[in-house]
């Protein structure tokens, strides 16, 4: 099999916000939220922890996630709950690792107003 192993083991997202409403009613597809999307292109499970930091408080987590092999996974930060759940309305940044390298991309669906904004950029890796 090729060897499909593409990405890095520590990923950084700076810039993180549940905002606190959604217009659209509560089809989930349309409710606010801030996702990873983290791919597994390689051909082992991937372990993942998520630990969320905060500007006046200790960070939250860490969240674990099992991610197999050759697999995607788009990971709302809106849905972590254990140890705790995230806080709306209130800023916060990430780090994602894992033992095998992965590919994060940061999104945000704002549906605070009937007009949707998304926003969407590769997360900052340095190994």
């Amino acid at each position: 099999m090729k060897n499909n192993t593409i990405g890095r083991t520590r990923w950084a997202i700076a810039e993180g916000y549940i905002p606190l409403g959604s217009t659209n009613g509560e089809d989930p597809r349309f409710l606010s939220h801030e996702t990873a999307c983290i791919l597994n292109a390689g051909d082992q499970c991937a372990h993942v922890t998520i630990t969320v930091y905060f500007k006046d408080r200790e960070p939250a987590g860490p969240y674990y996630i099992l991610l197999p092999a050759r697999r995607v996974l788009h990971q709302r930060f809106n849905d972590l709950n254990k140890p705790e759940s995230i806080p709306k309305d209130t800023p916060f940044a990430s780090v994602i690792e894992s033992d095998v390298p992965i590919v994060v991309q940061h999104t945000r669906l704002d549906s605070r107003q009937p007009e949707l904004a998304l926003l969407s950029t590769t997360a900052y890796s340095d190994k």
